[in-house]
């Protein structure tokens, strides 16, 4: 059973679609017994950093996720659930799960394109994905796929090994992040056709170890 954490923040319904479209077993929830006994977690969200750090210590759901990742568990962040697995975030100054080392950024307000363009923020809409290390999550994914953005704050994790891909929205930032028994994602897998679809089946088939 797959795990898809409920703690009050947005995209939980199209996760669990998709999921159950592939073929696999999820629930979303909150109960703390129930992400214990879940083979697998996906933790993902739209919203403010602040709010939902605040919703994660009212439900004791950080513990949990923290437990996960000792327990060596297969752990997937989606947007909002990637940014919150870092140390920091700029978004509300929130002090954030310190899973992974590194800050959130907000993209500079005054953003421009190469033709010197102003670009609008939130990123929002189709991207690619650059720089793509192995790994078994990644592995049908190519330059030349897209994936759909929704974000004005990113990932910048400390150690650079621990970024699995790039993307460039005038700056290049992490869309991709992974460490041992945890992958996150910048974009929305669930809602990026062909080429999501097959990230979050590798997810679900992803022994980590």
């Amino acid at each position: 059973m797959i795990a898809i954490i409920n703690y009050d923040a947005g995209n939980l319904a199209s996760v669990e679609r998709a999921v159950s479209y592939l073929g696999f077993k999820c629930i979303v929830t909150n109960d703390i017994k129930t992400i214990y006994g879940a083979e697998r977690i996906i933790f993902p969200g739209v919203g403010a950093a602040g709010t939902a750090m605040d919703s994660l210590k009212r439900l004791a759901l950080d513990l949990a996720i923290k437990q996960a990742v000792v327990d060596g568990k297969p752990i997937l962040g989606i947007c909002l659930g990637t940014q919150i697995i870092m140390e920091y975030s700029e978004e509300n100054e929130t002090q954030c799960l310190k899973i992974i080392d590194g800050v959130v950024k907000a993209f500079p307000p005054d953003i421009k394109s190469g033709d010197g363009s102003r670009l609008k923020i939130p990123h929002m809409g189709w991207n690619g994905l650059e720089n793509i290390k192995k790994h078994p999550v990644l592995s049908d994914l190519h330059e030349d796929d897209e994936f759909y953005f929704v974000h004005g704050y990113y990932p910048y994790p400390t150690n650079s090994e621990h970024v699995l891909s790039t993307t460039d929205y005038a700056i290049s930032f992490a869309s991709v992040i992974g460490f041992n028994n945890i992958i996150a994602t910048q974009f929305h897998p669930e809602k990026s056709g062909r080429p999501g679809l097959s990230f979050l089946k590798n997810f679900c088939l992803w022994n980590p170890g």
